[in-house]
């Protein structure tokens, strides 16, 4: 089918069916045989590492959607990607699961049998693919942090506005599997179960030098490094600033390189601090004043900052407290109590804290009060329905509706991560203004919130200028 014949399809064949429970396996044969791929959400994988490994195996459990292609620079990345979806669809009984194989995202945004792509990309990288992809028609799931700066952020948010494409944010704490204690803790904070907010203190984890000095080295044969940097600063090939090249899983070193991400208070800083304001109600602000300090990795490969302190007040007296010495998790601190939530105490990555030692694991939502988690009721706020959290952005396309972490809330998220980062850069308290998304008064903090790209075909804002979005 033509690609807008095939959304018109979409939205015709399965807009009454999204008011059900649509829970993987579940589908009404009515709705989706087994046997008829192409009457699916047809979905392109863009980045087939660590991340992407994991947005593929969610995609692909899912029966709203068929994953026709996948995408990665890395040869062998991209080789084993293919294979993962086609094992994936062969043990499900089709003998012949072909999946198409590009090194170019801009060959899947050319094709219009596509409806929508999974942007798992290196930060540096999403804003780029992400707005190609928005301004091409294709709907989208984009990693957390959403983009690497505040300027991208906002070139993203026009570019999915203007192209009124569905856009979902990697911020699962937002979806009840397999955290719901985020969905419980901010629904009770919003709706006043601990008085008054007063405090939310948060843990973010911590990242530790690599011990090794820069050691440029020849660029891997597999790899095309060229456009991997994209927009980055021109730089030479170094296997720890990019990922490693005997490991489909192992934690990628561009999450701990400046260059391609900020380090923690964006990498898991976009998911609590997201949690945090959707909890005070500043899903769509931001902090008034952010004053952050921060040790940062000097001589060697890696470099973005360690140890930190973050303090940022936002409206109605709520002050946000990041520390690296939290417990990884929120707490909310309100005038009569106080609610706790975390993911587990198990590592989720390299860089997790590590649980006490000789302790007994916690629960994941703790109170001072068990009351504070009495049943709602009557008006009280709740959040929308969201189970899986891919599922929610496929129900969303299909719907033609807003999933639960979409471009506006989670532009605001990277927004105040980003500016603590560059308090911590400039060692001084910033006086920050949401409604023009810019510091006051402060040409040298205003001019952190971008860069410029390396080359301008790598530049998400020429690709917003030649779609007459600038």
């Amino acid at each position: 089918m033509k690609n807008q014949s095939r959304r018109s399809f979409i939205k015709t064949s399965f807009g009454g069916a999204v008011g059900l429970t649509l829970l993987p396996g579940i589908i009404p044969a009515r709705l989706l045989g087994a046997d008829a791929p192409g009457k699916k959400i047809q979905v392109a994988q863009i980045g087939c590492g660590r991340m992407g490994r994991s947005d593929l195996g969610n995609v692909l459990a899912q029966p709203l959607a068929r994953v026709v292609a996948v995408c990665d620079l890395d040869s062998r990345r991209l080789a084993a990607g293919k294979k993962m979806a086609e094992e994936f669809y062969r043990e499900r009984g089709e003998a012949k699961a072909g999946v198409k194989a590009f090194s170019d995202y801009h060959e899947v945004l050319a094709s219009p049998e596509i409806d929508a792509v999974v942007v798992t990309v290196p930060d540096h990288s999403h804003a780029l693919v992400a707005v190609e992809a928005a301004i091409a028609g294709k709907h989208l799931y984009v990693q957390k942090p959403v983009t690497y700066s505040i300027v991208e952020a906002m070139g993203l948010r026009r570019a999915v506005h203007a192209k009124k494409v569905i856009l979902q944010t990697g911020s699962q704490q937002r979806s009840e599997y397999p955290w719901k204690s985020f969905r419980i803790a901010s629904e009770m904070v919003r709706n006043g179960r601990i008085g008054r907010l007063k405090t939310i203190k948060i843990g973010i984890g911590l990242d530790q030098p690599s011990g090794h000095k820069p050691e440029p080295m020849p660029v891997p044969a597999n790899l095309d490094f060229e456009r991997w940097l994209g927009p980055a600063p021109e730089q030479a090939y170094m296997e720890r600033h990019v990922h490693p090249q005997d490991s489909l899983e192992g934690r990628p070193g561009w999450i701990t390189t400046e260059d391609f991400g900020l380090g923690m208070i964006t990498n898991w800083g976009a998911h609590h601090v997201d949690i945090a304001q959707w909890a005070m109600g500043q899903e769509l602000g931001g902090p008034l004043t952010v004053d952050a300090h921060a040790d940062f990795m000097t001589d060697d490969a890696w470099t973005v900052h360690t140890t930190y302190h973050v303090e940022m007040q936002y409206p109605n007296n709520v002050q946000v407290i990041l520390d690296n010495r939290f417990e990884t998790g929120l707490r909310f601190e309100g005038d009569e109590g106080w609610v706790f939530c975390t993911r587990t105490e198990e590592k989720i990555t390299a860089s997790d804290p590590n649980m006490a030692a000789g302790r007994e694991p916690l629960p994941p939502l703790r109170v001072s009060d068990p009351k504070i988690l009495s049943p709602l009721a009557g008006s009280a706020t709740r959040w929308a329905p969201s189970s899986y959290h891919h599922l929610n952005w496929l129900e969303g396309i299909l719907a033609n509706r807003q999933p639960i972490a979409p471009v506006d809330q989670s532009a605001r998220s990277l927004e105040a991560c980003a500016a603590a980062w560059i308090s911590m850069k400039l060692k001084r308290k910033l006086t920050w203004d949401a409604a023009t998304e810019r510091f006051v008064g402060d040409d040298e903090a205003n001019a952190l919130r971008g860069r410029k790209a390396r080359k301008p075909e790598y530049d998400f804002q020429v690709a917003l200028k030649k779609a007459g979005l600038a």
